[in-house]
């Protein structure tokens, strides 16, 4: 495939500036990738992991954060590590394709030299190899997978539960599914999981009786020893994202009623209990800290990938949790030795998905392209090309982030404009196009209503103080939501370990201090009420897709991140060299 002057160029520099040190490791990698994938059979009882795919079939880019800020006990711990802390703590070479998988550290040039990652076909292909290495071995979804790209959303998630079904999965839970209503998540259970997927949840009640509305567990002989699986869906679900998709249930933690499920199955002979959890990585650690009887804590929802589990003591023992990534980057491998009644080791090992290193599964393939070809001319139209690396993923504003902010106050004549702090949406590479599924990867979703509002000051700042708690809160069970909201014109001071009402200072528009009775114009998007849906604004992407064609090039532009107070020492946050 040749490439025009401005594709060869940016690809120059990025060769150039990754040098030989990558081009080395990845002809290395192409050698051993056999070597590298062939993980050694361990124990009796095996469970393969994924989560937060986002529905994205084929292979992607996906650039991990440079700002992950912990507070409180999670300051400096697993998993509010990044880059070069990141890799000290986890013992991964600098260089590496493990140091490309896991960090943001020179991210177009590695991206270029490791080529993409993830897809359901290549995932696949790399599930039969380890099933074949563990008889009766399990594959567990984590949630977060209808959810994400233009055909899931378009086929209300059908895609994905085909590719679901097809690649073996076993049991899972949920989070963004929610989002496509009561209806139809019970007709995707009923009609097409009956008897081939468990869909798990716990924590999800009928809001009238208590009730549970999916089941709690499910109970599986493996190689003879009793496994139990208990499925906990995200908590929050109806303070993220809207509530009106799910009136008639009731979330939340429900750490008694998780308490009580591992009590049942302990008595039912479960010797392994598991928990298939989309907690987030914090909420995990501490309730694997109050709740006794569970061996291991398979987590998803804030796309940490976790290379090393973490030991968590608690009245009954010890439990390990693990983070399985985002975007089918990863698959978790975790190995329990059983002998007897009780577990006496275990072994685990996240296993980065290399594309390029993994031939694509041939029937997994066939589906994707049966399912993309009704949809493929509109996929592939071109809106823009980018001179700069575009991403999503970290605390704050993301390089495509601020594309949707300029395209907000462009196209509403906005003066300030908030973005929800979504952790999912794929990376470009420099000189790559942004074509309607790469808009789509970013605005994919079922509220995407676009809103104008004259609001004042001091509500700006509460909206502001809101949301960094929800991130900030050093207590885990209030962390509600994603990242902070994305804001585009306004400029403010945030300090993360400051309490409640007092992380938000020095807001400043145009040069000027913000004043707390004068009315702004906010342009936004993907509101959580129903007063907003009903006011029935234009969809995200149509706002986008004209602003992308007015701008054609997308050149690199600095972020209009906040200034961070009282972190220096925090190694969530990039090492600045000079």
């Amino acid at each position: 495939m040749s490439l025009n002057r401005r594709h060869f160029l940016q690809a120059l520099a990025i060769a150039s500036a990754g040098g030989m040190a990558l081009q080395s490791e990845l002809a290395k990698a192409q050698k051993s990738a056999s070597s590298f994938y062939e993980l050694p059979s361990f124990g009796n009882v095996n469970f393969l992991h994924f989560t937060d795919c986002h529905a994205q079939l084929n292979p992607v880019y996906f650039r991990e954060p440079s700002v992950n800020i912990g507070v409180g006990s999670q300051a400096n711990k697993t998993p509010h590590l990044v880059g070069e802390y990141f890799l000290r703590a986890n013992g991964i070479a600098p260089n590496t394709k493990d140091a490309h998988a896991f960090t943001y550290l020179d991210f177009p040039a590695a991206a270029q030299t490791y080529g993409k990652m993830g897809g359901f076909a290549h995932l696949t292909t790399l599930i039969k190899q380890l099933k074949n290495s563990r008889p009766g071995s399990l594959l567990l979804d984590g949630g977060d997978t209808w959810q994400g790209s233009a055909t899931a959303l378009w086929t209300r998630g059908q895609d994905m539960v085909d590719a679901a079904l097809l690649m073996g999965v076993d049991v899972m839970t949920a989070h963004w599914e929610m989002t496509l209503g009561e209806q139809r998540v019970l007709e995707i259970i009923q009609n097409d999981f009956q008897g081939k997927i468990d869909f798990l949840a716990q924590n999800i009640k009928t809001a009238d009786f208590g009730d549970d509305v999916f089941p709690p567990y499910t109970l599986r002989s493996m190689n003879g020893v009793s496994v139990a699986i208990i499925g906990q869906a995200f908590p929050y679900t109806p303070v993220a994202n809207p509530r009106y998709f799910t009136p008639n249930w009731t979330f939340g933690i429900q750490e008694a009623s998780l308490q009580k499920t591992i009590e049942q199955v302990r008595a039912q002979g479960a010797v392994v209990v598991v928990l298939l959890s989309h907690n987030g990585m914090d909420v995990d650690l501490k309730l694997a800290s109050r709740v006794r009887g569970l061996d291991a804590i398979l987590g998803g929802h804030t796309h940490d990938g976790v290379p090393v589990p973490v030991k968590v003591r608690n009245a009954g023992g010890v439990t390990l949790v693990t983070n399985a990534g985002s975007n089918g980057k990863f698959l978790g491998v975790l190995d329990f030795q059983v002998k007897g009644s009780q577990v006496i080791d275990f072994r685990y090992k996240l296993l980065p998905v290399f594309s390029d290193l993994i031939p694509a599964d041939s029937a997994m393939q066939q589906l994707i392209t049966k399912v993309r070809a009704p949809y493929e001319a509109r996929l592939n139209t071109p809106l823009a090309i980018t001179e700069d690396l575009l991403y999503r993923r970290g605390n704050f504003n993301g390089s495509f982030d601020q594309v949707i902010l300029d395209g907000l106050m462009a196209q509403k004549n906005a003066e300030i404009a908030f973005s929800p702090g979504f952790r999912w949406g794929t990376s470009l590479l420099p000189g790559e196009t942004i074509t309607t599924e790469k808009l789509m990867d970013q605005t994919a979703i079922t509220y995407p209503y676009t809103t104008v509002s004259l609001i004042t000051g001091e509500n700006i700042k509460t909206i502001l103080e809101d949301v960094a708690d929800n991130l900030f809160n050093p207590d885990p069970y209030y962390q509600q939501g994603g990242d902070m909201v994305r804001v585009g014109g306004l400029n403010y001071t945030i300090s993360p370990n400051l309490l409640m009402g007092k992380r938000i200072s020095k807001m400043h528009l145009g040069g000027k201090p913000i004043e707390a009775g004068k009315r702004y114009r906010v342009a936004g998007w993907a509101p959580v009420s129903e007063d907003a849906r009903e006011l029935n604004g234009e969809p995200i992407w149509d706002l986008m897709t004209r602003h992308l064609k007015d701008q054609k090039i997308i050149k690199p532009k600095k972020l209009n991140e906040p200034i961070i107070e009282g972190v220096s020492m925090n190694q969530g946050l990039a090492i600045k060299h000079s």
